[in-house]
């Protein structure tokens, strides 16, 4: 089945009324909360304002990530620049020592004039060789001394505009930083302004959306695939992280947000995936979910603001959102956006035993409808 149609089948059962907000209005005041027993008002106004805290979180993180490389490319380019000018000073002495030799007579112009006055051809002959030689090496130390100038020139231009970078991307990183803790804190707002009734009416109104979700899904996910054997390391590691909190911009060990965690799961299996869901879900090889196998990436959300690693039999394990912990979930426990696989060119195992889920992996909510936890600074 396709993503598409994965989108408008199962989105509309799960979120009724998102509203996705342009970056221009992520600021923007929250609107009025619908009225106190309309369950689907409420539940459509969490997940928007959730949505919007994830999708500012995974801006967040793609702007980490490129500060990251930003200061991995500032190291490199400090130690080429430092190598740089030690051969510029080396070619400075050389030079320093040919303007000397000519001032004090020792350059081949002195000792061609010596060879004029020779009268032994053959010593004649073996001078003017010395001589073609010593002349060459000058030529060569004087180009060396070019070509280093010019390397020293171009590495600093690229340093100061590697370090202009890094100030325009820690400005973002703070503004975004920003905008995830105003999304928060209108979620913990409107959290606390609802009864334990109404909380209770939203948890069954989504955990019955999800069912329908689910069932509409059960035909596509009804085979069972082995992983590569990369996948299984995902997957064991996935499992290992059950009951950790999710905490915005973390990936481990003590905590992780949506991506942070598969991101992880698939480094610690030796294969480097993009940070944030949207980079996986547009750099990774799509597959459709009638084929997913062990280890495959579920991206959930019209702009894959959210993602999920793929256990089999219908399951992903995931850090839902804040308030909420690493956990076993259905598939179906977000709109779905389609499925990515990290390693599409691996050989499945013959046979394949899943992980032994930890006691009370299902347990909590998927929905994160409790407290939401405050972000680091």
């Amino acid at each position: 089945m396709a993503s598409g149609t994965l989108v408008r089948s199962f989105g509309t059962a799960v979120l009724a009324a998102v509203v996705v907000v342009s970056p221009a209005t992520a600021v923007a005041a929250p609107a009025p909360p619908p009225a106190p027993g309309d369950a689907a008002g409420l539940l459509s106004e969490l997940q928007r304002l959730y949505q919007q805290a994830e999708e500012a979180t995974e801006s967040y993180n793609g702007t980490a990530a490129e500060l990251k490389k930003r200061a991995a490319r500032a190291k490199k380019l400090d130690a080429a620049l430092v190598t740089a000018r030690r051969s510029l000073a080396d070619g400075r002495d050389a030079a320093g020592r040919l303007a000397r030799e000519q001032y004090q007579g020792r350059s081949e112009l002195s000792a061609y004039l010596r060879l004029l006055l020779m009268r032994d051809p053959e010593a004649a002959l073996t001078q003017g060789q010395v001589i073609q030689r010593l002349a060459a090496g000058r030529a060569a130390a004087v180009r060396r001394l070019g070509a280093a100038e010019k390397r020293a020139d171009e590495l600093a231009r690229e340093s100061r505009k590697v370090l202009a970078e890094q100030r325009t991307l820690t400005a973002r990183k703070k503004k975004e930083r920003d905008t995830v803790r105003t999304r928060l804190k209108q979620v913990e707002a409107m959290l606390a302004r609802l009864s334990p009734d109404q909380l209770a009416d939203v948890n069954g109104l989504q955990r019955a959306n999800t069912d329908r979700a689910q069932n509409a899904l059960a035909g596509a996910l009804s085979s069972s695939r082995p992983p590569t054997a990369q996948g299984g390391a995902a997957v064991r590691y996935a499992v290992r992280q059950i009951g950790k909190p999710y905490v915005w911009g973390a990936e481990g060990p003590d905590a992780f947000d949506c991506s942070g965690l598969t991101s992880r799961a698939w480094a610690s299996a030796g294969r480097v995936i993009p940070r944030t869901s949207q980079e996986q879900w547009r750099q990774l090889t799509r597959v459709p979910m009638s084929a997913l196998r062990p280890g495959d990436l579920v991206v959930y959300f019209p702009k894959a603001t959210h993602v999920a690693l793929y256990l089999g039999n219908g399951l992903v394990v995931q850090a839902p959102r804040p308030g909420s912990r690493v956990k076993v979930s259905p598939v179906a426990s977000n709109p779905v956006l389609g499925a990515v696989r990290p390693d599409p060119a691996g050989t499945p195992l013959a046979s394949y035993r899943g992980p032994d889920l930890p006691k009370g992996a299902t347990d909590g909510s998927d929905e994160g409808y409790g407290s939401a936890a405050a972000p680091a600074s």
